[in-house]
């Protein structure tokens, strides 16, 4: 009996242990730690970027005179060779007829003429003129074929002058705002153009790029011509936040570098069939950067300390700080590590700032398998103490 009642005490005791929290020292912390891998990783960066169709053409009268006529409305697909405008035509009948007028004239003064050198030239060999008379009449012909080809000259200028007072769009593409109306006096040298026509069936993201990237680029791919040739395609970032549903590619570099920026000019191009994105928009172009078999950690992992990353290492259970060098790019995440790390290393994977140099670590692992080890070590004292 006395034997029983020890060993039921002794288990009781048992339970009120695993109850209980246990004490940790003040000192001691566990960390959640991870061994460094290899991983293949797509950073983007992005770029702020202007669009502008792929061609745009300011539209302005090549005659003055008052508008008669708009043919268009605002935003409208045009299409060249379309009459967009209408400009008083008038004056400019009246001079076209001037001319014509004048060129039957030119041609009656010319045929005169020859016919008059024609009848000099049998009158010459007959001795009835003199040399001088068939001279002149000569020269007269000449005179008149340079008044035809004037009268000519100015029938052609006269026929122009008349076309261009139906001003056509020159390219397919979309209409602007149209700052003036019917009864408008305007001429060639107008400050505001008569309308803007933006051929964006295909656009362009212009953006400007850091120096010293476009250089890693070139380092990367050997050239400037192959980087453009070789690198992915890019993203657009539209202005209300959603991802453009086309990608699109790089296909032109400035040749030089902005001496107030420091930056380099670059062109994406993407297909805009559905005519979403219009010229003078704006956005962002995302450029992916494929990284192959990298050391990924994440940034949780890291701490900063004069403008350099470090994380802890944990070599023989204590914590041994280690400056690292990291990608500049990331995913907001993680890091891409460049040196300072090699595969299998084991590091803090979180809260890497509130740990201290030479910080004994503890992970939790080895806190389960101490706990597992001290209630085994119990229950067989218990075990030994009931015999």
């Amino acid at each position: 009996m006395k034997r029983a009642i020890i060993i039921l005490a002794s288990l009781l005791a048992l339970v009120s242990c695993k109850e209980a929290p246990k004490q940790q020292s003040s000192r001691e912390r566990i960390y959640k730690t991870m061994v460094v891998e290899a991983a293949d990783r797509v950073l983007t960066t992005g770029y702020a970027a202007t669009i502008s169709g792929c061609q745009t053409v300011e539209i302005r009268p090549q005659v003055s005179g008052m508008i008669t006529d708009i043919l268009i409305n605002e935003g409208d697909l045009v299409s060249k060779g379309q009459v967009l405008f209408v400009i008083d035509q008038t004056p400019y009948k009246a001079a076209y007829e001037i001319a014509q007028a004048n060129v039957k004239s030119a041609e009656a003064s010319l045929s005169t003429a020859q016919l008059i050198l024609d009848s000099n030239k049998e009158l010459f060999e007959q001795g009835v003129v003199s040399e001088f008379d068939l001279m002149t009449s000569r020269n007269d012909l000449v005179e008149a074929e340079a008044r035809l080809a004037l009268a000519q000259a100015e029938e052609t200028n006269a026929t122009n002058n008349l076309s261009y007072t139906e001003v056509r769009s020159p390219v397919d593409g979309v209409a602007s705002m149209i700052p003036y109306r019917v009864g408008a006096l305007v001429s060639s040298n107008i400050a505001t153009p008569l309308v803007t026509v933006a051929d964006d069936s295909e656009v362009y993201a212009y953006f400007s790029m850091a120096e010293n990237t476009m250089l890693d680029l070139i380092q990367e791919y050997g050239s400037l011509k192959e980087a453009i040739r070789l690198m992915p395609e890019v993203e657009l970032i539209m202005s209300n936040g959603k991802t453009y549903g086309r990608k699109g590619r790089i296909n032109a570099v400035s040749g030089t570098i902005s001496a107030t920026t420091g930056a380099v000019s670059l062109r994406a191009s993407f297909p805009n069939r559905s005519r979403l994105l219009r010229d003078g928009g704006s956005g962002k172009v995302v450029i992916p950067q494929v990284m192959k078999n990298s050391i990924v950690i994440p940034q949780s992992a890291t701490f900063e300390l004069q403008e350099k990353v470090f994380v802890y290492k944990v070599v023989d259970g204590i914590a041994v700080s280690e400056g690292i060098e990291v990608l500049p790019q990331n995913n907001g995440v993680e890091y891409i590590v460049v040196s300072g790390l090699e595969v299998g290393d084991v590091i803090i994977a979180e809260g890497a700032g509130l740990v201290r140099e030479g910080a004994v670590v503890k992970t939790e692992a080895d806190l389960v398998a101490e706990t597992t080890a001290e209630e085994s070590a119990k229950e067989e004292n218990i075990v030994e103490e009931a015999e």
